[in-house]
């Protein structure tokens, strides 16, 4: 494999971790043909496995402009958000009755959807097998000065001996005994260990004595635990610790719900269901504190800072708060077991509290380094682009100019909006001083940048969504309270904010006959009033026949009255909704024949003869056509912003498939046959075009599978293609045209059937000049049908039916010598013409040529002639009279000597 350069490892790097992604997202691609080929997946685009496999050091142009379009198509993968059930019971009581998996159906209903539950412990090994044991005697080790035997009470009959090495055991303490075959997970690094019962100097020890790090509790490895004299004996560890299990739920979140993107977003919708449908009280218990005020806020103004944001369209609200004397350290047991929960790394107490406070309420924050920010100011601004940035990942990023940057006084990028922050201006060991920031950006240019730079960031994903910007002032309280907690310090700035205009909640109409109507089912209005409050969704005024409502900013997707009316559907139930046990419908006939069915069926038909159905999309480079292929006038040009090398619409199928082959070819796949069906696109003039549909066939390779009995494959040929030619005409129907032989700078030795200047199709093999052009290496064979023709004469066919004949046919030969420029094909016409009705079929059989034996210029025929009457038994005198016939007309009319 050739080596990788290090300016392509970055994307290299995002096509692994994404690898399981892209099943889904090749369809979109740009320039993209899809063959199925033995149950397996090629993509006919080059610069895509270049980049994906890594198997050449000059990767194409086109790689940058794929890999951002892989990961823009990311993003239309459903976002998968984690729930923790203990966290999500601070917001909300759940009755003792609701378990893990009722849950799971109850936010299922109303369309948050789950994926799965999964049960997690607080301590590893749930402490099974984990005691509370009293110390009745303990004394020295006889051969180990550091080693104390001791007899434990348990609750047993017998007390256990046990061999401890804690320097503070002693008789009459309470402790926790792992007992035998108990399985610790030590803190840290240490591995798993089975207690076992064993001998330790020559002392039976039957247990072991614990100290929290062995537990799994703690770092203390000083010595023992020792609990309160009043703890019973035998008592479970988990029960006397409090230890509890909590279940994570994951959902499946659409991209419409941008309320549910938080813990407590998800136990809003709990608290409806409840309300509407249990008579349960629904009461969320807000996270944020009553007492903290603004007032608390503004103690000081140690730490000033000016902000000044100058695109107020992608950034409508910024709002921050400084802090001061923080310590950066190590956020306690609880808060990384919360994050731990849901997967999110703990990092640090300050770090960890912006993520604590986005899964509760849903606003994203970041904490700058406030001494780091130069000027004590802060930008909210665009940047020129190509403008560099370093992010915290120590990535380099070149700007777009579209990017929305928060930058300092200097004009220097300290973070993409919403997105990611950069290196510099991050908090770290020494940071002292922060400033915290809460913003409300824009989704769309949000979204923009986060694609643009593939940073698939927990904040993109809310800000994408769409954010409340009336939460912003509260959720940087609430962290400011919280970091003060974590970290020490105290807040030392009155809050900033910047919200030049206010985003008010607007009011929508809403009737009742149209919620009926979209819904399905009458219900009442009382019920419809009680819904809309438990979704929080007031009602402003009421009408008989309308309600009209003003939904929360939180809801960043409702906003129209069929938006309302969902709301309504979701927490009502799906599931109430009646079906009716009867159907309506109506009988519609369409054109024969029909278009779709007549594909299917000669799809089916080229399957079962071993081709492969490829798809290709309609554009294609222009640069494939000289002006003996396709005149320039001809070509309808686009502006392909996603890749410019695409830039007209293709006007022939040919390409399309050359392309699929040398792919194919590349990768060891040579024997092939493929179809396709699509349409071409040419230019009449500056205001008239036209398109038309085709079905193109591709044949390139050996005739048959490699396997044991046949050992002589055979190359597919031109007769090969016209074999299949002929059985697609046949299954539609046809069986008479014309036929002229064509010559052109796309095909040599071909053929153009046709019924006066309408085309069938026209088929053989593609120039060698063309194939080395698109770098395949092996001979091809093509067929363009071109189908509206097909579809005409199709729909003029009478279908028909016979009997099978009771007499028998007679089967006649005949050796041709004829000339070289004699076609079967005359032969053919020449026969049908001469015995019109008792000829039924005819075949070539065999051709020979030797010029020593048949003369210059000559070859041999070998023709068998089938004869029936379907009133009579033939006779040999008739036979021999209408092959008398034919041979006359032979020899007059082709020059044909016949061999007897």
């Amino acid at each position: 494999m050739a080596k990788i350069k290090e300016s392509d490892r970055k994307n290299i790097v995002f096509l692994k971790k994404n690898s399981k992604n892209f099943t889904t997202i090749l369809l979109s691609l740009p320039n993209y043909s899809f063959v199925r080929i033995k149950n397996k997946n090629f993509v006919s685009n080059n610069a895509l496995l270049t980049a994906a496999f890594c198997i050449t050091d000059k990767p194409p142009n086109r790689m940058k402009k794929i890999i951002s379009f892989l990961r823009v198509a990311l993003y239309f993968v459903v976002t998968k958000m984690k729930i923790s059930l203990s966290w999500l019971k601070e917001y909300i009581d759940i009755p003792a009755e609701f378990s893990p998996e009722r849950i799971a159906e109850l936010l299922t209903s109303t369309g948050l959807e789950v994926e799965g539950i999964e049960e997690i412990e607080s301590i590893k090994g749930g402490l099974e097998g984990v005691v509370v044991g009293l110390v009745k005697t303990c004394e020295k080790h006889r051969d180990a000065d550091r080693l104390s035997v001791t007899s434990v009470e348990i609750g047993g009959t017998t007390p256990l001996n046990i061999v401890c090495g804690a320097p503070n055991v002693a008789a009459g303490q309470k402790v926790l005994v792992a007992t035998i075959g108990t399985t610790l997970y030590p803190v840290g690094n240490g591995e798993p260990m089975t207690i076992k019962k064993g001998k330790i100097r020559g002392e039976v020890s039957e247990g072991m004595i614990c100290a929290a790090d062995e537990l799994g509790i703690g770092a203390d490895h000083s010595g023992i635990m020792i609990l309160p004299s009043d703890v019973p004996v035998g008592t479970k560890a988990r029960d006397y610790l409090g230890f509890s299990t909590d279940f994570v739920i994951e959902i499946g979140l659409t991209p419409n719900r941008s309320d549910a993107t938080s813990h407590l977003g998800v136990a809003k919708d709990l608290a409806a269901l409840f309300r509407v449908h249990f008579g349960h009280l629904g009461v969320i218990k807000s996270p944020f504190p009553t007492h903290f005020s603004d007032h608390f806020l503004a103690k000081n103004d140690h730490l000033p800072m000016e902000i000044v944001v100058k695109n107020t369209t992608a950034c409508p609200r910024y709002a921050g708060v400084a802090i001061e004397a923080v310590a950066v350290g190590e956020s306690p047991d609880w808060l990384k077991r919360r994050l731990a929960a849901i997967g999110v790394r703990a990092v640090n107490n300050i770090v960890d509290a912006t993520n604590y406070v986005l899964h509760s309420v849903g606003q994203p924050l970041h904490a700058f380094d406030y001494d780091k920010i130069s000027g004590q100011k802060i930008i909210v601004q665009n940047l020129s682009e190509g403008t560099k940035f370093t992010a915290l990942d120590g990535e380099e990023y070149q700007l777009s100019s579209e990017d929305l940057m928060i930058c300092d006084a200097d004009g220097q990028p300290m973070c993409i909006g919403g997105v990611f922050g950069g290196i510099y201006s991050g908090v770290s060991e020494t940071t002292k001083n922060i400033f915290l920031e809460s913003a409300h950006f824009q989704p769309r240019g949000n979204r923009r940048s986060s694609t643009r730079h593939g940073l698939r960031t927990e904040a993109a994903k809310i800000f994408e969504k769409g954010s409340d910007p009336n939460l912003c002032v509260s959720a940087l309280q609430y962290a400011a309270q919280l970091i003060v907690e974590l970290a020490g310090g105290s807040v030392a700035s009155s809050v900033i904010d910047q919200y030049p205009t206010v985003i008010k909640a607007q009011p929508i109409s809403v009737s009742y006959q149209n919620i009926n109507k979209l819904i399905g089912v009458d219900i009442d209005k009382t019920e419809i009033k009680n819904i809309l409050n438990a979704l929080e969704i007031n009602i402003i005024s009421e009408l008989e026949e309308q309600i009209e409502v003003v939904v929360p900013t939180n809801k960043a997707d409702v906003l129209r009255e069929a938006d309302v009316i969902e709301e309504i559907l979701r927490i009502y139930g799906f599931d109430r909704v009646p079906t009716s046990t009867s159907m309506r419908t109506s009988m519609t006939l369409g054109e024969y024949p029909d278009n779709f069915q007549l594909k299917n069926t000669i799809g089916d038909l080229l399957a079962a003869n071993g081709f492969q159905e490829m798809m290709a999309v309609s554009l294609t480079q222009s640069s494939y056509f000289t002006e003996n292929i396709v005149p320039q006038e001809e070509l309808i040009f686009i502006n392909n912003t996603s890749n410019v090398t695409l830039n007209v619409m293709r006007p022939k199928m040919l390409f399309s498939g050359l392309e699929a082959i040398a792919h194919n070819q590349n990768r060891q796949q040579n024997d092939l046959k493929l179809f396709e069906f699509g349409k071409i696109y040419r230019k009449i003039d500056e205001h008239n075009f036209f398109e038309s549909h085709h079905l193109s066939l591709f044949l390139s390779g050996k005739k048959y599978p490699e396997n044991w009995i046949q050992t002589d494959r055979g190359e597919v040929n031109f007769f090969t293609l016209k074999t299949y030619v002929h059985k697609v005409l046949a299954r539609l129907g046809i069986d008479s045209w014309q036929e002229t032989p064509i010559e052109s700078d796309a095909i040599s030795t071909g053929i153009w059937y046709h019924r006066g200047q309408q085309t069938l199709v026209r088929f053989g093999k593609v120039q060698e000049a063309l194939l080395r052009a698109m770098e395949v290496r092996q001979t091809v064979y093509y067929a363009d049908f071109y189908w509206e023709s097909l579809m005409k004469i199709t729909k003029k066919q009478k279908i028909s039916f016979e009997g099978i004949n009771k007499y028998p046919s007679v089967r006649r030969d005949l050796a041709l010598v004829i000339d070289r420029s004699v076609k079967f094909s005359d032969i053919s016409a020449l026969a049908q013409k001469t015995v019109k009705k008792l000829l039924k079929s005819f075949n070539l059989f065999d051709v020979y040529e030797n010029e020593q034996q048949l003369g210059e210029g000559k070859k041999s025929y070998a023709v068998s002639f089938v004869f029936e009457d379907v009133n009579k038994t033939l006779t040999d005198h008739e036979v021999d009279k209408m092959m008398s016939d034919l041979e006359c007309q032979f020899e007059a009319n082709l020059g044909a000597l016949v061999r007897r």
